[in-house]
């Protein structure tokens, strides 16, 4: 079968078309014929050997994909083979065949398609978290997200309305405000041009807002802190700059504000199971609640492509591997 693989750590063109054999399901585990999978930053990261956990080398990047069931491992119930599901991590899902286990598998309803249940895991399960859990957002709230334009950011800004926030988007072009505002963003901040925590006091009436979704981190974390009102919730998801950010404890401590973080593989490892939020999600999906907003779908052999895309901070909502034909 084919994979996109990585025999070294570097920029994206070590990011080549392989041959490797097919694996075999073990005990609790599927086989899937992927239809499609999902680029990630955390997959940038692990390709350039700057994750904070790194693969033996050779390694199959991708965190998540969307297939049909080609075999099943034994001590397995609750899926056949022809299956529509979408399932995620650890790894291996740039190619046209990989495992998955049953608790980390979802069933796809027949209304959507299955390039757009690979964009949902890792985006639309962190956005929800980060809002809903996490960040204690309220109908009648506000909420400023960082990135909105991103993956994560997409999904943000329509739970976030959908729960009835109040959202300033935080973009960084005229084409990713356009698609900010489209998705329900009731307010539109240039990172380029504004004064972040100027025009958000000016748009909260000096207060700040009740939660900030940080997607960026590194330097954007202090800002950040001083965005919030008090009382306030910052939850920070990422560090795209991969820089270390310097903050002042007094921009946080006197107002009582809370920060937490957020990583959507090691949640899992503290006991958080995101199949039935993920089962609801696709749901709402084939409803029409939400638009999945894919900005490039490109095939397997242009990994590193769709790497380049996402490093040049050119994309809209998610790039995707298109693998095989559903």
């Amino acid at each position: 079968m084919n994979v996109a693989q990585l025999s070294e750590f570097g920029d994206a063109e070590v990011l080549d078309l392989a041959e490797a054999p097919m694996p075999e399901p073990g005990p609790g585990q599927l086989l899937l014929r992927l239809v499609a999978a999902s680029v990630n930053r955390s997959d940038i990261l692990l390709r350039s050997g700057r994750y904070n956990t790194l693969p033996v080398l050779p390694a199959t990047p991708g965190i998540e994909g969307a297939g049909v069931v080609a075999a099943l491992g034994d001590d397995l119930d609750g899926f056949r083979v022809g299956d529509r599901v979408v399932a995620w991590g650890p790894s291996g899902f740039y190619a046209e065949y990989a495992l998955a286990d049953a608790t980390r598998t979802v069933p796809v309803p027949d209304r959507v398609p299955l390039t757009t249940a690979a964009a949902l895991p890792v985006a639309w399960l962190t956005a929800r978290a980060s809002l809903r859990e996490l960040g204690g957002l309220r109908a009648g709230q506000s909420v400023l997200i960082h990135a909105a334009a991103s993956g994560v950011g997409t999904a943000a800004v329509q739970t976030a309305k959908t729960d009835g926030a109040t959202v300033i988007a935080v973009v960084g072009s005229d084409e990713k405000a356009a698609l900010a505002r489209e998705l329900g963003a009731d307010h539109v901040l240039r990172r380029d041009r504004d004064d972040l925590v100027e025009q958000t006091k000016r748009l909260t009436a000096g207060r700040g807002v009740d939660l900030v979704l940080d997607l960026v981190g590194g330097a954007a974390f202090p800002v950040s802190l001083r965005l919030a009102a008090a009382g306030g919730r910052v939850v920070v998801v990422a560090n795209v700059a991969g820089e270390a950010g310097t903050i002042d404890t007094r921009d946080f401590y006197p107002r009582n504000i809370s920060i937490h973080g957020f990583q959507f593989t090691n949640r899992q490892t503290l006991g958080w199971d995101p199949r039935p939020d993920l089962s609801t999600l696709l749901a709402e999906i084939a409803d029409g609640v939400y638009r999945v907003i894919i900005d490039n779908e490109l095939p397997l052999a242009d990994a590193a492509q769709a790497h380049r895309l996402i490093e040049d901070n050119v994309t809209r909502g998610k790039v995707i591997l298109a693998i095989t034909d559903e």
